[in-house]
């Protein structure tokens, strides 16, 4: 699977931002959001199953981030609200392996990836 992020920009503290992910060849039947800050381990963000009725968020996240799915279109959305600077990195969508059902919040857990989208947030 082919996986294109866009969405990215600069938003203010408080703001909003929705990333989109368009997947395209095999589709997986689970995908995910992660981000990366320079120096750190890439860090889960969110995932959801095809049908959108599984999701998993990481602590830092939920309440804030919402993970969603068209299956239609093959992509995945992640709407960011209340963004805060520590949200601040390069986001990364991710797709299972096409016989994984499991929603995996472990990087290791994701066989192929977008190339990023950079997310500022200014205070």
């Amino acid at each position: 699977v082919q996986l294109q992020a866009s969405g990215g920009g600069v938003a203010q503290a408080g703001g909003s931002l929705t990333l989109s992910c368009a997947a395209s060849g095999r589709t997986s039947p689970v995908m995910g959001w992660f981000r990366q800050t320079p120096g750190k381990e890439r860090e889960f963000v969110a995932a959801i199953n095809r049908s959108g009725v599984r999701k998993e968020y990481s602590e830092s996240v939920k309440g804030r981030f919402i993970v969603s799915r068209d299956g239609t279109r093959n992509t995945v959305y992640l709407r960011m609200n209340s963004l805060n600077p520590e949200d601040t990195a390069v986001y990364y969508c991710a797709a299972r392996p096409s016989h994984q059902t499991y929603v995996s919040t472990s990087r290791e857990g994701y066989i192929s990836w977008g190339q990023g989208t950079q997310v500022t947030v200014s205070s």
